[in-house]
């Protein structure tokens, strides 16, 4: 591989824009930051959503409001970094810390984002299950469908196709509404919150951790620099980054009720470790036909949009810290170990998933792995905006303070959920 920046890539390119009014150039702009939050609501958060709403029926709802402005807080920043510098999250920690911190970043981000594809496979295989589909066929046709998003060559193209995939889950709000969940239980519920118990908190850290993935942080910053953006379109950015914030809360609010009010009711001791678990819990109340292909289409969704932005995650990170041309405006003749890297951590996921492994504890190490890491990727992030940001859009004052006290706070619910897992 170079080892040196290609400074005339195409990611390092500016948008021009002509003048334009807000709504129209927020049109241009947004994606991102929805396509982040999208793939945040993954198979893995889907499942924590759903034990919450089973074991602790709306005691955990309130939470899910609360960690909206906590999400946008984290991703802004990095679209601030982004949009400043022109330059990626591995790119800055190289500049300002060393190569050798930054590569310790991307090793165990690359790893976090092998971890978390195994999620996104497990819930795809489960899926498919539900129809009678062969895991080899569910990961096989995957693959190949990834494979065929980014070999258009085209950032916007695949932002646009992870977008549309994404939206399928909003078909489990939909399934909420029509669940009829009880405003009296729901009023309870948001006001009586157990925060002596072990098992709550357990599950308030899990929530926790399940908003800000390490990969976030990355993918993010990526890709409003390989969308061409710069500082002009900070304000839109930021609309993009509030409003996907919104969206994927409450999605995960949406499978809480869901769970509440079907399995919390009916039968909260179900076992939820899987996805294939919560299906078979869900759609004996739902009406099995239309309850498996509403579910099926969210999961799709989720495990889709995120194995889309996971496995591009991977391939710029990596390019961040070696040098390799990384853009998807760039064809795969142009930029081949940008694409070698995407599809070979596809096949990794989707390698590991087939192999016969015991997928119950090695989701378990993954969630310990990924908790333990927010300390690393908050951290980086949160100097990276004391430091690497000009002297106007540099974290200061009493807002630097208040993001220090969130970073160190979510961090910590992330360590604590780690912990527990282990022992």
């Amino acid at each position: 591989m170079p080892s040196t920046l290609d400074t005339e890539t195409p990611q390092k390119k500016v948008l021009a824009l002509p003048p334009m009014p807000l709504w129209k150039l927020a049109l241009v702009v947004v994606g991102p930051g929805l396509v982040v939050m999208l793939a945040d609501t993954d198979a893995g958060s889907a499942i924590v959503a759903a034990q919450s709403g089973a074991q602790w029926g709306y005691r955990l709802l309130l939470l899910q409001v609360l960690l909206i402005p906590i999400l946008y807080v984290v991703q802004e920043l990095t679209v601030r970094l982004g949009l400043t510098t022109r330059k990626g999250h591995g790119e800055l920690i190289a500049e300002h810390f060393g190569k050798g911190w930054a590569w310790l970043s991307v090793s165990t981000l690359m790893i976090s984002c092998v971890g978390a594809l195994l999620t996104e496979f497990s819930g795809i295989v489960g899926v498919g299950e539900l129809f009678g589909i062969s895991p080899q066929i569910s990961i096989l046709g995957t693959v190949l469908f990834m494979v065929m998003v980014v070999a258009t060559s085209s950032y916007r193209r695949v932002e646009l196709v992870a977008m549309l995939i994404g939206l399928f889950e909003l078909a489990f709000v939909a399934v909420a509404l029509v669940s009829h969940p009880s405003g009296r239980a729901m009023t309870r519920g948001l006001l009586h919150m157990p925060l002596g118990n072990p098992d709550y908190l357990f599950l308030l850290a899990s929530n926790v951790g399940a908003v800000i993935m390490p990969w976030m942080v990355f993918y993010q910053q990526s890709a409003v620099v390989d969308k061409g953006l710069d500082i002009s379109h900070l304000q839109p950015a930021r609309w993009d980054t509030a409003v996907g914030a919104v969206i994927t809360q409450a999605i995960m609010a949406s499978i809480l009720i869901l769970a509440a009010t079907t399995i919390g009711v009916k039968n909260p001791n179900a076992s939820l470790n899987t996805v294939q678990q919560i299906a078979d819990a869900l759609t004996p109340f739902l009406g099995t036909f239309w309850g498996r292909i509403i579910f099926a289409l969210g999961m799709l969704g989720a495990a889709w949009v995120s194995t889309i932005v996971i496995s591009l995650t991977a391939a710029w990170g990596l390019g961040e810290v070696t040098g390799y041309k990384r853009s998807l405006a760039n064809y795969p003749f142009e930029a081949p170990w940008f694409y070698l890297v995407y599809v070979a951590s596809l096949l990794l996921g989707a390698g590991i998933v087939l192999s016969g492994v015991n997928l119950v504890h090695l989701a378990v190490g993954v969630e310990v792995m990924n908790a333990l890491l927010l300390p690393i990727v908050l951290g980086f992030l949160y100097l990276l905006a004391r430091r690497a940001l000009p002297e106007p859009w540099r974290l200061k004052g009493w807002y630097a303070g208040l993001v220090g006290l969130i970073v160190l706070a979510t961090a910590g619910f992330g360590v604590y959920a780690g912990l527990v897992g282990i022992f």
